[in-house]
C-alpha cells in the first residue's frame, strides 16, 4: 500500500501524488472536490490515469546518460521542457493570488502560463506582476460580442500572443459534487460550512482578509452590486454561447492575428479541420474528466491525431499528467508538449509559488530520470519504439 507523508511540508513531497495527498488535507471538502472531482461516475477521470499505466517503457541498455536533454521545439522556439501550465479557473480558492504564483513558477522554468477567462487574477494583474513571463489566454466564446471583443483587446494589451479557444465546455458537465456541497448556487451546506471552520490554515491562505476571491477578468462587466463570485457565476451562465461552431472559429481566426489554438480536440477528423482553417495548434483534451463522462482518455486519442496532423500544427495534450514518465509517453506518441492542470494546482494549494515550483521540479527530475533509464537521453529522439503496448492504445 502506498504511503505518504502525514505533514504538509510541501518541499518534502516526493511526487505529485504526495502533493495531492497534502492538498487533500489542506483544503476544505468543497474546495478539494472542485479541484479533484470529475463528471458523473468519474469514469473518464480514472481513464486518464489508467491510459498512462497501460503503456510500458522498453529500455535499451548501455546507452550513456551522462548528458540528458529534455528540450523540445514548440512554435518555432526550443523550450527547455515540453510543458506549459494550462488554464484553470477560480484558482484563488486554493491560494491567494494563485494565478500570479503559477505564472511566476512557469516563468522561472522557461515555460508559458495560460490564464483562464474565469481566473481570479485579471490579465492586467498577471501581466504587471510577471512582465517577463510568457502569458497565454484561454477564451470561452461568449454571446455578448462587445464583452468578448473587449477581452480580446485586453489580452493583446497585456502582451498575449497565444490564444486558446475552449470548445468542450459550452455546456457544463454533470459535476454531482456541486449539488452535494451546495444547498443552492454558491451557498454551502451547513456541513460544509462547519468543515471550512476546521481548516484555519486554508482560511488564512485563501480568504483572509478579503473573503472569497473574485473573478478578475470579469469584474469590468459585472454590476457594482454583483461583483462577487455569485455575480460572476451568474454572468457566465448567461453569457456562454451554446451555438459555438466551426463558423465561430473561422470568425475568431480572422479577428485574432496572433497564434490560435483550439482546446477541445479528440478526433483526427477535427484535427484535420483545424489544419485546414489555419490554426497554429490544438489541445487534445477531455477537460480533465470534468465534462463528458465516458469519453476516452486523451492519451488514447493521441496516436490517431498525431498520425493525421503531426508536423502541420502543434499538438498539445492535457488531462492526467502526474509523472515525468507520463510526459515522456505523450511525447513519444506524438505530442509536442503537455499542459499541466491539477499537478501544479496541488502544489500551489499547499505552498503557493514555491509549491508550484516544487511540482515542476519533481516532473522535470522524473522526466530526466526516465530518459536516462530508457536509454534515450535526448527527448527529441524518443519515439514509439520505446513504448510497450499493454493494450491496443498504440494502434494509430
Amino acid at each position: 500500500m502506498r504511503r505518504y507523508r502525514s505533514d504538509t511540508r510541501f518541499d518534502q513531497a516526493q511526487s505529485i501524488a504526495e502533493l495531492e495527498h497534502m492538498a487533500r488535507r489542506r483544503l476544505p471538502n468543497f474546495a478539494w472536490e472542485y479541484l479533484a472531482g470529475g463528471a458523473e461516475e468519474e469514469i473518464t477521470l480514472r481513464r486518464n490515469r489508467q491510459a498512462f499505466a497501460d503503456i510500458g517503457l522498453l529500455p535499451s541498455t548501455l546507452i550513456s546518460c551522462a548528458e540528458l536533454d529534455t528540450s523540445r521545439p514548440l512554435f518555432g522556439t526550443t523550450r527547455p521542457l515540453p510543458l506549459a501550465i494550462g488554464p484553470t479557473g477560480f484558482n484563488g480558492m486554493l491560494h491567494k493570488d494563485a494565478d500570479i504564483a503559477l505564472a511566476r513558477a512557469a516563468r522561472d522554468k522557461g515555460m508559458p502560463f495560460s490564464l483562464s477567462t474565469v481566473s481570479s487574477n485579471s490579465l492586467e494583474e498577471v501581466a504587471a506582476a510577471v512582465p517577463d513571463g510568457e502569458l497565454w489566454f484561454q477564451l470561452y466564446w461568449l454571446n455578448d460580442a462587445d464583452v468578448q471583443e473587449d477581452l480580446l483587446r485586453r489580452a493583446e494589451a497585456a502582451g498575449v500572443r497565444t490564444l486558446l479557444l475552449t470548445s468542450d465546455a459550452v455546456l457544463i458537465g454533470n459535476r454531482e459534487w456541486d449539488r452535494r456541497n451546495f444547498a443552492r448556487p454558491l451557498q454551502l451546506t451547513w456541513r460544509n460550512k462547519f468543515d471550512v471552520l476546521r481548516h484555519p490554515g486554508w482560511i488564512r491562505q485563501a480568504l483572509w482578509p478579503q473573503g472569497m476571491p473574485k473573478m478578475g477578468n470579469l469584474l469590468p462587466y459585472l454590476p457594482a452590486d454583483a461583483s462577487n463570485t455569485a455575480g460572476a457565476a451568474h454572468f457566465m451562465a448567461h453569457k456562454m454561447e451554446t451555438g459555438l461552431c466551426w463558423d465561430s472559429l473561422a470568425q475568431l481566426r480572422t479577428r485574432w492575428p496572433h497564434r490560435l489554438i483550439l482546446k477541445g480536440v479528440q478526433t483526427a477528423a477535427d484535427a484535420r479541420r483545424c489544419v485546414a482553417m489555419g490554426l497554429d495548434g490544438i489541445v487534445v483534451t477531455n477537460h480533465g474528466g470534468r465534462q463528458l463522462d465516458g469519453a476516452p482518455a486523451t492519451l488514447d486519442c493521441l496516436p490517431a491525431i498525431a498520425e493525421a496532423v503531426r508536423g502541420q500544427l502543434a499538438i498539445l495534450l492535457d488531462s492526467g499528467i502526474r509523472r515525468g514518465s507520463d510526459i515522456a509517453k505523450a511525447c513519444a506518441l506524438g505530442a509536442d508538449a503537455v499542459l499541466l492542470g491539477r499537478a501544479t494546482l496541488f502544489g500551489v494549494a499547499v505552498g503557493g509559488q514555491a509549491g508550484a515550483a516544487h511540482a515542476l521540479n519533481l516532473l522535470e527530475q522524473e522526466l530526466r530520470r526516465v530518459l536516462g533509464l530508457v536509454g534515450t537521453p535526448r527527448l527529441a529522439e524518443l519515439d514509439r519504439s520505446k513504448l510497450l503496448a499493454l493494450r491496443s492504445v498504440l494502434v494509430g
